[in-house]
This record gives structure tokens, C-alpha cells and sequence, in this order.
């Protein structure tokens, strides 16, 4: 089964831009901004994605692009000054940063109500400790974890085995399954014959950025496997960290590359958004009620 997360997001574009009418009936604008510091490609192509999606289910996009030699001390004014705008509903920064600017300071900038990428501690305490408060979570394990249910493949009882632990995907993405129910595996750099692991997952979550590096021979047969990786190959194609072609003959369920997680990232991000400014305009919404 070939896990379509492109078209899971084209499905669910009709049902958020139906709740942007509503919000914006009750007078109230969805508004997300993005800043981008740097000239980095695969930045400027997200970026780009993240903004035409916005502008797809109307809800209101701006971009703040910052020279490569932005300081950290401007960066952090600016975050503030939307932070203080009670127009703007979610915030987002997109990473990586320039060496000169320290991420965990722009992360813990950002107003914990407008978290819109929840890589605030806050919002990864809350996904950590499976708080019943609302709380963002990281883009691509929510999409995921959307996509795992729309295709009837439940975490419960399952062995999950992640392969890479960054703090956009693999940590979250464990937190996530686990809080499932699944029973959840760490693997990283670091891990000695990573094929005796990947080999007993029920689901394979892999997110390293190394093209190919899981080939068919890796995967438990019938296994569930989610391949997060976009690379270039030798010949510029843009290919996955799971050697698909071999894979999917062994695999139950896997995503492609192009084509699987990386819509469901943008549909997650523009979820979050909406979640948001629902939250901020609670009291209006609830006299519209």
C-alpha cells in the first residue's frame, strides 16, 4: 500500500478552507508569518510551499525575508513585534539559522500562544509528559501521525522504531507513538548494527537525511515504513533515506519521495495555524455559537 500524502492533503484542504470561511464570517482573519534569515535553497523552497498553501485556503501568509547577516538581537526584536501583534495567530522561523543566531533563544522567543511549529519546551514538555492541555507539536510527526490514521494503521500495541532523534523529528515523532500506545525505539548516529533494530518494526519512522541508507533488507516484511528523508541524488532526483523501489516489495504500507510526508508537513503547519486562532478568538466564537 502506498501511503499518498499528497493526496491525503488535497483531501483535507476542502474541510480547512470551509473553516477559514467560517472564521473569517465571524470576522476573524487567519494570519501566519514566516521569517526566513539567509538564503539557503531547501529554506527557500519550503518557504515558498508553506506560503502557497496559505494563500490556497485563505488564510493570510507573510513572509519577512532577513539578509544572510541578520544579528540575532534584530531577529528577536522582530519576533517580538509579532508577538505583540494580536492580528497574527502563528509565528514560525524557519531553521536552520545563520551560525551567528542561536536557535534555542529564537525558539524560546517565540509566544507560547503562537507556537505555531511547537518547538517551544512548553510544547514539548506537554507532548512528553501526554498533557490533556492543547499544545503544537512538530509539523512532520503530526502529519504523520494524520496520515497513520487515515490509512487505518493504529501505533497501539505496535513496535515503533525511529531512526534519527532531532528535536523536528524523531523525538517528537517517538513521543507521539508512544502516547499511541506503541512501544517505542530510539536508534541515531551512534547505534550498533541498526539493521537488527529496523528489522523488528512494526513501524519504521526514518528521518537522517542519508539517501538510501534503509534498504530492503532492513525492513520486516508487512512492516509500515514512513521515509522522511528528501535528498539529491548523483543525478539531482530527489529521493528518499528508504531505498523505495527494493523496499516496497517488502513493506506493507511506505510513503514515496516526493509525494508522502512532505505535503502532510504544510497541511500540518496550516492545521496548527487554524488551531490557534480559534484558541485566541475563543470568547468571539463561542457568541457566534
Amino acid at each position: 500500500m502506498i501511503i499518498d500524502g499528497k493526496g491525503l492533503s488535497n483531501q483535507l484542504d476542502s474541510g480547512m478552507k470551509a473553516e477559514v470561511k467560517a472564521l473569517r464570517a465571524a470576522g476573524i482573519e487567519p494570519k501566519l508569518v514566516v521569517i526566513i534569515v539567509g538564503h539557503d535553497p531547501a529554506s527557500q523552497i519550503y518557504v515558498r510551499n508553506k506560503h502557497r498553501k496559505a494563500i490556497k485556503l485563505g488564510i493570510t501568509s507573510i513572509i519577512e525575508r532577513r539578509p544572510e547577516d541578520f544579528s540575532q538581537a534584530d531577529l528577536l526584536a522582530l519576533i517580538e513585534q509579532y508577538n505583540q501583534d494580536e492580528s497574527v495567530h502563528g509565528i514560525l522561523v524557519q531553521l536552520p539559522l545563520p551560525k551567528q543566531i542561536d536557535e534555542s533563544a529564537v525558539i524560546r522567543a517565540i509566544d507560547l500562544k503562537k507556537d505555531v511549529d511547537g518547538f517551544s519546551p512548553e510544547n514539548v514538555g506537554k507532548l512528553f509528559s501526554n498533557s490533556d492541555e492543547h499544545y503544537s507539536v512538530s509539523c512532520t510527526p503530526k502529519g504523520i501521525m494524520t496520515m497513520l490514521t487515515h490509512y487505518d494503521i493504529d501505533p497501539a500495541d505496535k513496535h515503533a522504531v525511529i531512526v534519527g532523534d532531532s528535536n523536528i523529528v524523531g523525538r517528537p515523532m517517538g513521543a507521539l507513538l508512544l502516547n499511541a500506545g506503541a512501544t517505542v525505539t530510539y536508534t541515531h548516529i551512534l547505534t550498533q548494527d541498526l539493521s537488527s533494530y529496523t528489522r523488528t518494526a512494526d513501524i519504521l519512522i526514518v528521518a537522517t537525511g542519508v539517501a538510501h541508507l534503509i534498504k530492503a533488507t532492513d525492513i520486516k516484511p508487512g512492516a509500515t515504513v514512513i521515509d522522511v528523508g528528501m535528498n539529491r541524488d548523483e543525478n539531482g532526483k530527489l529521493v528518499g533515506d528508504v531505498d523505495y523501489d527494493h523496499a516496497k516489495t517488502v513493506a506493507g504500507a511506505i510513503t514515496p519521495v516526493p509525494g508522502g510526508v512532505g505535503p502532510m508537513t504544510i497541511t500540518s503547519l496550516m492545521q496548527q495555524t487554524l488551531e490557534l486562532t480559534k484558541l485566541a478568538n475563543r470568547k468571539i466564537l463561542e457568541t457566534v455559537r
